[in-house]
């Protein structure tokens, strides 16, 4: 899948797309009911299937003491949205400059003249450029004078079913797995790469496999079963998310315990999927009252395995 990064790097040959607009955080069955819709438009249009996002995502921008936790980074939603057939993303850089753009300016300059699409598929409470003033009206009328069509998202999705990220989120915050599952279409995960830690893990007889956080806030904390893929194979183990408050931790991190395991994977980038939350994240008062509860918890993660 081709990726631009930022509207300047949009080229003569980029030309002509269908398209859609969106976060599309979490790249959940919505979404994907949407990038069906989006392909079969463009093969019937001869030209190609795009999506578009934007990093920052806006919130992020204008409320980032308030933004959502995240659902997939953008490393994360490039390697989803190619798996669904989208042949083009293009990422957006959101800053002050971009989001002070008019809405003509955003239609007429981005959409028409560099992106030249075809049909585009939104949702019909998608706003955008100055003051968001922009809105799917204005879009139809824009459509109608520069010959493209406009299709709302809605008439896409699936019947008596409705997925968003915002609902993703609760579910998870409510340890809702299954559900979570059944709204992604998949295992929910965290995807990352494995970093030299204090190694504090190891000398507590734990050692854990550390991946960085990198985002601002994560949607779940806790202590989580996990079963953990890498590069060769996958193992079980118990994981912890969260800021680890017991040795004075800042950021948030996750650290896994994998069960039977002593590769080094420094530097190799893995998955996490959570099956199952054993407990809230908390403090401890020494690191033997830890030390005691990590054994606790490997214990009743090894059990679940067990029952898998």
């Amino acid at each position: 899948m081709q990726l631009i990064r930022g509207i300047h790097n949009i080229q003569a040959e980029d030309h002509g797309c269908v398209l859609t607009i969106g976060n599309f955080d979490g790249v959940h069955l919505g979404h994907a009911r949407v990038i069906k819709a989006l392909i079969a438009k463009a093969k019937a249009l001869n030209c190609k299937p795009a999506v578009m996002i934007f990093e920052p995502q806006p919130q992020e921008l204008f409320s980032p003491e308030t933004a959502p936790a995240r659902l997939t980074r953008l490393r994360d939603k490039y390697f989803l949205l190619k798996k669904l057939g989208v042949e083009r993303l293009i990422c957006v850089n959101f800053h002050r400059e971009f989001a002070n753009k008019s809405a003509s300016e955003f239609i007429e300059l981005l959409l028409v003249k560099q992106l030249g699409i075809k049909h585009l598929i939104i949702g019909d409470d998608f706003r955008f450029g100055k003051n968001r003033l922009g809105n799917f009206s204005l879009l139809k009328q824009a459509g109608e004078k520069f010959d493209f069509a406009v299709s709302d998202t809605a008439s896409f999705k699936l019947e008596n079913c409705r997925i968003s990220s915002t609902q993703i989120r609760n579910a998870l915050e409510q340890n809702q797995l299954a559900d979570v599952e059944r709204m992604l279409g998949r295992a929910y995960s965290i995807i990352g790469r494995v970093f030299h830690g204090d190694k504090r893990g190891r000398k507590l007889g734990f050692p854990t496999a550390n991946v960085l956080l990198k985002r601002r806030v994560s949607p779940i904390s806790g202590v989580f079963v996990v079963k953990v893929n890498t590069i060769k194979d996958c193992f079980y183990g118990v994981a912890n998310i969260g800021s680890r408050p017991t040795v004075s931790g800042i950021r948030q991190q996750l650290e896994v315990h994998i069960f039977n395991f002593n590769e080094d994977i420094y530097g190799q980038t893995i998955e996490v999927v959570m099956l199952n939350k054993l407990r809230n994240e908390i403090k401890f008062s020494s690191l033997d009252e830890l030390t005691k509860q990590i054994s606790q918890d490997s214990e009743q993660a090894k059990a679940f395995v067990q029952d898998l």
